[in-house]
């Protein structure tokens, strides 16, 4: 069931590539040298008699315009005098998975090119003291957070870190070799923005739930750079449709900005029962504070999707719950977009609805009991969910206290 992952330059690409034996396709990253333009699935189904596929003819048009608009960014930039990117302080949140923290970091190590950049590891209410050993051997900051939940590590990170840009990680991801000179480049050529996010490709496609999941579109959000702005032209929801502007597994931030709006939210992404929503929350307050925030598909990581088919259908219900979360928290600290979010309700069921529509019409990859379980999600998110968050974090803040 698996499916090979390999990576092409479209310069110059094999007349034929054949599937590998076992594999139930093959999972193709482009590159035009350095940058990555494009992705593609490939069912053994779509091969030639011969067991092999023409990489070129895989090659399309979005593919061709990435690299173009690439090449000409290039060219601008070797004609002109960019800023200086910030310093950077890279930051893993996790508890208790020293190893995926520990295959994070060895890549990490190997982008790396001096010790500007600080690594900063929290670890939420640690149970042992692996994950410390795994940071002084690899010669990185290690710091305990007692209270458990993402977003209280998050805040940690925000107040231990130097760098004047904080890029958070999740510990299931690891970086592309260009990933650290992406994201200078993205930092140095918007010196108006706040956040920053990236591209997230998968890690690994080898069983049924993870190729599921990439078939349904996965993380990514194009292959060309984007700006958003407080106004969009042409969307009527922005900025409430928080979810078009990248992923928390790969972020980064303007530290002094995001403390001046307040800091992560810790009533959301606290993990059970509310893993989620955090990141929509912290995208759309910096677009409210009035800064830019930029998606850079050079800015890559790869991600551990989910490997269980009952992992992957928690995973849908949580992002129901989380988005609904945020919504509700939003129509109340933000007023003046009521309408707006109340608008974005509405989307979004009939969007749920159209895509059961068209899994029963066929033309739709994703289970619909998967589909239902975010429906769910987002009815839990709608009745009282972030309330009950904004309790329990406090009742974690007074034990801890």
């Amino acid at each position: 069931m698996r499916y090979e992952l390999v990576q092409l330059d479209i310069a110059d690409l094999p007349e034929r590539l054949p599937i590998p034996e076992g594999a139930g396709g093959l999972g193709i990253v482009f590159r035009d040298q350095d940058r990555i333009v494009g992705f593609r699935l490939v069912d053994v189904g779509e091969m030639g008699s011969d067991g092999a596929c023409a990489p070129a003819a895989l090659v399309d048009r979005e593919t061709r315009i990435a690299a173009t608009a690439g090449r000409l960014r290039d060219e601008f930039a070797a004609g002109g005098r960019q800023a200086e990117p910030p310093t950077i302080t890279v930051a893993i949140c996790s508890k208790d998975r020293w190893e995926w923290v520990d295959r994070l970091l060895a890549s990490l190590e190997a982008v790396r090119d001096d010790d500007a950049v600080e690594v900063l590891v929290v670890e939420n209410a640690p149970a042992g003291d692996r994950m410390r050993e795994v940071c002084t051997a690899r010669g990185v900051r290690y710091v305990a957070e007692p209270l458990v939940g993402l977003n209280f590590a998050r805040s940690r990170a925000l107040a231990e870190a130097s760098g004047e840009v904080i890029a958070f990680l999740d510990d299931d991801v690891t970086v592309d070799r260009m990933w650290l000179k992406g994201l200078r480049r993205a930092w140095a050529e918007n010196p108006d923005a706040d956040c920053i996010t990236g591209l997230v490709l998968p890690m690994a496609l080898e069983t049924e739930a993870q190729i599921l999941f990439e078939r349904a579109g996965g993380f990514q959000r194009g292959f060309r750079s984007l700006r958003f702005g407080a106004a969009r032209f042409g969307d009527p929801l922005h900025p409430c449709g928080a979810g078009k502007f990248g992923a928390g597994a790969n972020m980064s931030l303007r530290r002094k900005p995001v403390l001046g709006l307040g800091g992560f939210d810790e009533a959301l992404d606290t993990g059970r029962p509310l893993p989620g929503g955090g990141d929509l929350d912290i995208f759309y307050r910096v677009l409210r504070g009035g800064a830019m925030l930029v998606y850079e598909p050079q800015v890559v990581v790869y991600h551990e999707h989910r490997r269980e088919l009952e992992q992957l259908r928690r995973q849908y219900y949580t992002w129901g719950l989380g988005m609904m979360a945020f919504v509700t928290k939003s129509i109340g600290s933000d007023p003046s977009l009521r309408g707006r979010f109340l608008w974005l309700i509405a989307w979004w069921f009939r969007w749920q609805a159209k895509r059961l529509v068209r899994r029963m019409l066929g033309r739709e990859p994703t289970p619909a009991g998967m589909i239902l379980r975010e429906i769910w999600g987002g009815l839990v998110g709608l009745a009282g969910e972030y309330r009950r968050s904004v309790w329990r974090s406090a009742a974690i803040r007074r034990r801890a206290a």
